[in-house]
């Protein structure tokens, strides 16, 4: 995993290492299924490869639209402190924000310093705004917001400005400002200038929305990020809540357990990250109960294609 590390440690970080303890990350399989036994998780995770650098990263990230977009509110923070101890102890890794998404990426620093900023975190954000100063500007309080020394990955948020912000991030890249660059869309608008910009240039990373109902990416974009060694974010995955109400008071197919699927969140997380071009999937939540059930899908049996075939079939 990246430095993403925070600029000055604390002294609940400086205690822990004076005393010896420190935190050891989640062995990893990939893609070897981890079991279950006795009732409890296997500490073997699910990890994929960047294509550029061959780094892994484990398959279930975080989104933060919306869900910390808290302020200052004191409860608030607390619960979302909770939501990121547990994305962390049950194998997290990529957490996502922009400076769209309002307060959240200063909650995420706040709820990161709370942690001792966890050894595991990829951090990643984006930049959304027109022009290179402005640009540079919004990405450096970014990093002062999250408490990094750099960022994992920059992405230009849904293509705005996409070439003036990618020539800055080359060179952000090539001094060692951030690791990753990256390009975004979403609710699947503006796929064909997507497309256009990851034929014509080299991003590590492409962000966008795919689903077990929104498979529109499947017939070029999620070929051509294949085709081209580009790392492929899922936002979306769970179209928002909207597939939540589709299989609202529905029981679990008794056929979901073949892939070790414990609930709907982990059906639907499963489906995505099982696709040979996905690397990781962003869900976002505000409750710490939801969280469990999402990072549950870093564990156990993928499905294969015959499998995923037969779960895309539940909504045709």
């Amino acid at each position: 995993m990246g430095p993403s590390k925070r600029q000055n440690p604390s002294r609940r970080t400086f205690l822990k290492k004076a005393s010896g303890v420190c935190l050891l990350p989640l062995a990893a399989l990939t893609p070897f299924p981890s079991l279950f036994a006795a009732g409890r998780q296997s500490s073997a995770i699910y990890k994929k490869t960047i294509p550029s650098t061959g780094e892994q990263i484990p398959v279930i990230g975080m989104g933060s639209w919306g869900t910390f977009d808290v302020g200052l509110d004191k409860s608030d923070r607390a619960r979302c402190v909770k939501i990121l101890r547990t994305f962390f102890d049950m194998g997290g890794g990529m957490i996502d924000s922009s400076p769209m998404y309002g307060s959240s990426q200063g909650v995420i620093g706040y709820c990161l310093d709370e942690l001792d900023y966890p050894q595991g975190l990829f951090s990643a954000t984006k930049v959304w705004i027109l022009g290179k100063t402005l640009g540079e500007v919004q990405m450096q309080k970014s990093q002062t917001l999250w408490g990094v020394e750099r960022f994992d990955l920059m992405q230009i948020h849904n293509l705005l400005d996409w070439r003036t912000h990618l020539e800055t991030l080359k060179e952000w890249k090539s001094k060692g400002q951030i690791r990753y660059i990256g390009i975004t869309t979403s609710h699947g608008r503006r796929h064909e200038e997507l497309e256009r910009a990851l034929t014509q240039e080299d991003f590590d990373f492409v962000q966008l929305t795919y689903n077990v109902v929104d498979r529109k990416v499947e017939q070029r974009l999620l070929p051509l990020a294949a085709e081209r060694g580009i790392a492929v974010i899922v936002n979306r995955p769970f179209q928002r809540a909207g597939l939540f109400d589709l299989v609202r008071n529905k029981p679990l197919p008794d056929w979901a357990g073949e892939c070790d699927c414990a609930n709907w969140a982990q059906f639907f997380l499963k489906f995505i990250v099982a696709h040979p071009a996905v690397t990781c999937a962003i869900p976002a939540t505000s409750q710490v109960a939801h969280m469990r059930e999402n990072m549950g899908a870093l564990y156990g049996r993928l499905p294969d294609a015959a499998l995923r075939k037969r779960m895309a079939g539940v909504f045709s």
